[in-house]
């Protein structure tokens, strides 16, 4: 046995110890005061006699002889008693708890996928018992999402160190390829890996959520992303539309805008080839400010919808190979910044085709609103 275990199974003991002491003191109480009613009321019944030796009545001499021997007997019995029952039923008392010590234990030595799974009425430690196996499963789940997530990165970050190997090499081997084709070959692919390290480095800056928080307007945020990504969306013929009036919230301006941003890259991305739309709105419900972005596109099968949000998660097999698809950390970002800010995320598929995702953030002071479109 280990030190740390020695000290949990003193400190058990100690608690043990101390109910048993505390049911042993609570039944001695109770049985003095029983006993000092009874000799309360025997003195009050006790018939009266002539004065015997010293004044004293020989009916409450005899009775003092009998009732002290056998209160403290009765009292003697108590305690045994209190500190024997005590120690069982303390023992009893404690036994969901040295479960749910046993589970952190085994957790401890890395099993997550441990249950307690207790059994019993729905009292305080079936409460907590629930509530331990609850953190066990979001904590395995995030683990095994965290590993998904490096095995992920590591592909993606060795791809194109892969890709620029092959092209130095080639070049080594063949001296007279063209040089300027091989200089703008390892210049796309060397973007790449720099747009993957920035992704990377910023999702990991929104979950730790070092940043400053601040008043922000979304709709100023969806204005400012819609003039940056205007240009691509009239190249494939989308027309892109914001509306809503001014929306408040708390939080990082920049992680917002890149959010935003975000939010309307993917949806013109994955639009349809001509001819769609993507409509931005914002607007303040009760204490919450709305971010909605809605895009045309091909239909959605309903098990995709819940994975895009995960790391590497590309919706459609064309994006692999379009330029402006980004490295699939798209959704995830606005996910991780989403819920850096306290806020909700929520997918949902059009039945015609395309995606509606609204954003819930903690709302700022409001302001009148006003309607904008593109």
């Amino acid at each position: 046995m280990t030190r740390r275990q020695g000290l949990s199974a003193s400190l058990k003991l100690s608690a043990r110890l101390k109910l048993t002491v505390s049911y042993a003191g609570f039944l001695l109480v109770a049985g003095a005061v029983l006993l000092a009613v009874v000799w309360v009321f025997l003195l009050r019944y006790v018939p009266d006699s002539p004065q015997g030796l010293l004044g004293v009545s020989p009916n409450r001499y005899l009775l003092v002889r009998t009732f002290i021997p056998a209160a403290a007997q009765a009292m003697m019995f108590l305690l045994v008693f209190g500190l024997v029952g005590g120690w069982v039923l303390a023992g009893r008392m404690l036994a969901p708890l040295t479960r749910i010590a046993d589970a952190a234990r085994t957790v401890t030595n890395g099993s997550l996928s441990h249950r307690i799974r207790m059994e019993g009425p729905e009292d305080e430690f079936r409460e907590l018992a629930d509530v331990f196996d609850t953190m066990l499963e979001r904590l395995e789940s995030h683990v095994a999402e965290q590993q998904r997530f490096a095995a992920n990165a590591s592909h993606e970050l060795r791809t194109p160190l892969a890709i620029s190997q092959a092209l130095l090499d080639v070049a080594r081997d063949d001296p007279a390829q063209n040089g300027d084709e091989l200089v703008e070959r390892l210049h796309t692919v060397n973007a790449r890996a720099i747009d993957l390290t920035e992704a990377l480095l910023l999702l990991s800056r929104a979950d730790r959520r070092t940043f400053t928080r601040e008043s922000v307007d979304l709709s100023l945020a969806a204005e400012e992303a819609a003039e940056t990504l205007l240009p691509l969306a009239e190249q494939r013929g989308i027309s892109l539309v914001v509306t809503g009036g001014t929306t408040r919230a708390v939080g990082s301006a920049a992680l917002v805008l890149r959010m935003v941003t975000n939010l309307v890259q993917n949806a013109v991305v994955h639009n349809l080839p001509t001819g769609g739309t993507v409509t931005v709105h914002t607007e303040s419900q009760h204490d919450a400010s709305v971010l909605r972005v809605e895009n045309t596109g091909r239909p959605l099968p309903p098990e995709l919808v819940p994975v895009l949000t995960e790391p590497f998660q590309r919706g459609t097999d064309r994006a692999r190979t379009d330029e402006h698809a980004g490295v699939g950390l798209g959704l995830a970002i606005v996910h991780s910044i989403v819920r850096a800010h306290d806020g909700t995320l929520d997918l949902a598929p059009r039945p015609t085709g395309g995606l509606v995702v609204t954003i819930r953030l903690p709302g700022g002071h409001r302001a009148p609103a006003a309607g904008r479109a593109r």
